[in-house]
């Protein structure tokens, strides 16, 4: 269960930024909400602005966070581990803000989570050194259940008292390395286990899904659809996907999963799906079934395929889903049964965090006032995070409404005359 996650001087965001899954004790859609007691999280969260405001820019700082962290493994990259996250680093880089004068070249990620019965926080402090085209770790702190396992400054580590026996054995400590990366390697013991929750946790429960500019949103350039090894494996899993696919009305009644023969592609996609559809006769009748390349379905019912999969898995096993504009390319419909799909009763340890400008989810009737947040940027070009709880909105508003109305700011404004205005610029006549 992801509790929040903090970042600081990266991209838009100058100033600290704290996306803050902890639950606001409003007492209506309970269902909402993960957990009990102190630890109560909310399942979903969709982030509203306009265009260029940031929200991209932080499904970017949590994917640097992810690949960044994960890299430092020993094993990241193994070539059988199906989900690669060392291998992304090629595809993710980090920028601080360059607003500022004087620039500020250090960068600071923090998460917090519970996972297997454990609350864990773990952060670090990058700082580029511009000069010389490398950067440095300046800070790293690790604590278990509130309890500090190690803090570090440079290239010292404070040890917390309940685990000096064990660190004391382990003076691997690069500059440009994170020291979890020597522990996952080295440690043994209750350390190890802490390292390995961490490590687990963002290899198979942090699931972030950001996409540079082409996805293949053009119809007829989108290549292959990740499919999980797990749909070739097991036929009942496989049923249960072709449902959720036929649930959303695109015209498909079934996958047919085969071997890519393709010598170009088979390494990266070691398999290849094709859609099933009915053939009818005059008369309306079935007679027969036609495969489809993936190239031939629209790009939104691939962008559907392809997120079913790890919903259901993540549903199924718990997790965080995190996804820059679920709602490109899917029809409303779809991305609110998506949503559903985690707000549901059914959902007990999943969440999904998304950014989207989808105004007819903006409801009260869809979301509670904490799991709707927004990016906006000031007059300085920085961006900030708050959400419709933190601005005390209240509970009977008319969300998307309010909105448009420019109550809660993080939406373009325009003076009424704009378009004439801008008609006469580029209008002109001699």
């Amino acid at each position: 269960m992801l509790i929040m996650f903090r970042v600081k001087n990266f991209s838009s965001f100058r100033d600290e930024i704290i996306l803050d899954m902890r639950a606001v004790s409003y007492k209506d859609m309970t269902s909402h909400v993960l957990g009990n007691g102190k630890n109560k999280a909310i399942k979903t969260l969709a982030i509203y602005g306009k265009n260029a405001s940031g929200k991209s820019n932080l499904i970017s700082a949590i994917y640097y966070f992810e690949c960044f962290v994960y890299n430092q493994f020993f094993d990241a990259g193994n070539k059988n581990d199906e989900i690669n996250i060392g291998d992304r680093m090629i595809n993710v880089k980090r920028s601080t803000f360059k607003l500022s004068n004087p620039k500020n070249n250090e960068s600071e990620f923090e998460i917090l989570f519970k996972s297997n019965n454990q609350t864990i926080q773990y952060g670090f402090i990058i700082q580029d050194i511009p000069q010389e085209k490398r950067f440095e770790i300046k800070e790293e702190w690790l604590f278990a259940d509130d309890k500090m396992v190690y803090e570090r400054k440079n290239d010292k580590i404070i040890m917390g008292k309940r685990y000096e026996k064990e660190l004391n054995k382990i003076d691997r400590l690069g500059m440009d390395r994170l020291y979890i990366g020597a522990l996952d390697y080295f440690a043994k013991g209750e350390v190890k286990g802490i390292v390995d929750n961490l490590k687990n946790y963002l290899r198979y429960k942090f699931n972030v899904h950001f996409e540079l500019i082409l996805e293949g949103s053009v119809k007829g350039l989108i290549s292959k659809v990740q499919i999980s090894k797990r749909i070739v494996d097991d036929g009942k899993y496989k049923k249960v996907i072709e449902k959720f696919i036929k649930v959303a009305d695109l015209g498909i009644t079934g996958l047919s999963v085969e071997e890519n023969n393709d010598e170009n592609t088979k390494e990266r996609y070691p398999y290849e799906v094709k859609t099933i559809h009915d053939v009818y006769d005059k008369n309306g009748n079935v007679v027969g079934q036609e495969k489809f390349e993936l190239s031939m379905e629209s790009s939104g019912t691939n962008r559907y395929i392809s997120f079913i999969q790890y919903i259901l898995n993540i549903i199924e096993d718990g997790g965080v889903f995190i996804v820059d504009e679920l709602s490109a390319r899917l029809h409303p419909a779809l991305t609110k049964f998506i949503v559903d799909l985690f707000q549901s009763k059914l959902n007990t340890s999943a969440q999904l965090i998304f950014t989207t400008h989808d105004l007819s989810l903006m409801n009260r009737k869809q979301f509670r006032r904490d799991e709707i947040a927004f990016v906006e940027k000031d007059k300085m070009g920085a961006s900030n995070l708050y959400t419709l709880a933190d601005i005390k909105a209240r509970s009977d508003a008319s969300f998307a409404k309010d909105y448009m109305a420019g109550k809660y700011g993080a939406i373009p404004v325009f003076t009424e005359n704009a378009y004439e205005e801008m008609a006469g610029e580029w209008l002109w006549r001699d």
